[in-house]
């Protein structure tokens, strides 16, 4: 187990706490209650890693205190909302493809689950409602061209700031003020850690599956299929997880 001792800064306060990348964000959580909501440890993790200094330099100060809001900013950028969201997701319980997952052993499952409930696999995103309409996390789930796959979801979201089309164009641009504050995708990729996602110069997504410009279902269509998401979406969680120890350490 890696535990890294954290300092971060924020408006003369030292907070300290440890990051610990092996932790299942299920086990603080009650049963039957989904981590997202409900598990203590990812929201102070939340809070600690992304309450920092946009690209312009501004702080995002994340608090917690906000009543029946998980995370919550309001200053003179503006005031944003934020949730959790488990964004590797392992299908298992996906009707589709059961009959595809049941081959797939069951400790291999438990497996990916686990690491899926890192803190490599969870971002935030805003989790107020626009016009009655769904959120980020509710579109990128439901959208039958996405399936709550993240490496789509950041494809979208590389399209928006190129003012491309895409399965989420609309969902995205109800939030444009939120996605401003990075400036584009490069500063997004880069203040939420999501380099192991995309190219060098960041002009493309590195997919999980064979990418077709979203013509066809997202997933996985074989047992073979299914091992190799598997296997690119731990690749990325554990990346993620050393590059978010990596950013710990600079914060030290």
């Amino acid at each position: 187990m890696t535990i890294v001792l954290v300092e971060i800064y924020l408006y003369g306060m030292n907070m300290r706490s440890e990051i610990d990348t092996t932790f299942d964000f299920r086990s603080d959580t009650p049963p039957g209650k989904d981590p997202d909501a409900f598990s203590s440890t990812l929201r102070r993790y939340h809070k600690l890693l992304w309450s920092k200094p946009l690209p312009n330099g501004v702080v995002l100060e994340l608090f917690e205190t906000t009543a029946q809001v998980y995370l919550h900013h309001h200053s003179e950028i503006g005031e944003f909302f934020l949730s959790s969201d488990s964004v590797v997701p392992s299908f298992t319980r996906e009707p589709k493809i059961a009959h595809i997952i049941e081959q797939i052993p069951v400790d291999e499952l438990a497996a990916f689950n686990t690491i899926g409930y890192t803190i490599g696999g969870m971002m935030v995103f805003p989790g107020n409602r626009i016009g009655h309409k769904m959120t980020i996390n509710g579109a990128r789930g439901f959208h039958p061209r996405i399936k709550d796959r993240f490496d789509l979801t950041v494809e979208c979201i590389r399209r928006h700031y190129v003012n491309e089309n895409s399965p989420l164009r609309e969902t995205l641009e109800r939030y444009a003020d939120f996605f401003g504050l990075f400036g584009d995708f490069c500063g997004y990729v880069e203040f939420f850690l999501l380099q192991d996602m995309v190219a060098e110069d960041f002009s493309k997504v590195d997919f999980f599956m064979p990418f077709d410009g979203f013509k066809t279902s997202p997933l996985p269509a074989s047992r073979e299929a299914y091992l190799a998401y598997k296997q690119h979406a731990v690749d990325f969680v554990e990346a993620r997880n050393r590059r978010i120890l990596e950013f710990c350490r600079e914060k030290v």
